[in-house]
């Protein structure tokens, strides 16, 4: 290398040495994303949707748990026993609240709102247990709730109907919650998976 070459402008910026590799970063994403898994890609991906799902259950259940409140009537000397157990209440608000932080970790991704989210969702997955077993014990005693004090009232037979029909619904909201957060508490996602960029 001859002394003009040495001191050329074009050498001090390019040097003839250094090669920039223009596709690591592309080879870097491309790995990054490989290393995800099915489950983790479908969250990163659908994130706002399923937190919105979670909300709708939420505002859902809530709502079947105000109807019961007008079921304290003559000749029913009680409330349902799900009613009772406050399910419609607590659990309304687990769904709602891991929904929301599903958003949120949408919006703006940091490690612990990452963190909170994955308990957010473990809290509300063991509510939805827990709402399991008690609609299978409300089920079992209330199916004749209607008709067993009022043998006389002619609509009581449809009153029943509504009213099981009001717990297969809040038993499939509860099903279906626990199979989104079950699975988002275990698996989750990183901080590059939730990335607003990425997800859009």
């Amino acid at each position: 290398m001859d002394s003009s070459t040495a001191h050329s402008p074009v050498f001090l910026v390019f040097p003839p040495e250094i090669i920039a590799p223009e596709y690591e970063s592309t080879e870097l994403s491309t790995m990054t994303f490989s290393t995800q898994s099915p489950l983790q890609k479908l969250f990163a991906t659908k994130m706002k949707i399923i937190g919105t799902i979670q909300i709708l259950f939420g505002i859902m259940t809530f709502s079947f748990g105000v109807i019961f409140l007008f079921t304290l009537l003559k000749p029913y000397p009680r409330f349902p026993f799900i009613f009772l157990s406050g399910y419609p209440f607590w659990g309304s608000v687990l769904f709602i609240n891991s929904g929301a932080f599903l958003i949120a970790l949408k919006r703006k991704t940091t490690e612990t709102l990452i963190i909170l989210t994955r308990i957010m969702n473990f809290l509300s997955a063991l509510g939805a247990i827990a709402g399991i077993i008690l609609l299978t014990f409300g089920f079992m005693l209330d199916q004749n709730y209607i008709c067993g004090y009022s043998h006389q009232n002619s609509h009581c037979n449809a009153v029943t109907v509504l009213f099981m029909g009001i717990l297969i619904a809040l038993m499939t909201f509860s099903i279906i919650e626990l199979f989104i957060s079950l699975p988002f508490s275990i698996v989750g996602c990183h901080s590059e998976d939730c990335d607003c960029e990425q997800c859009c």
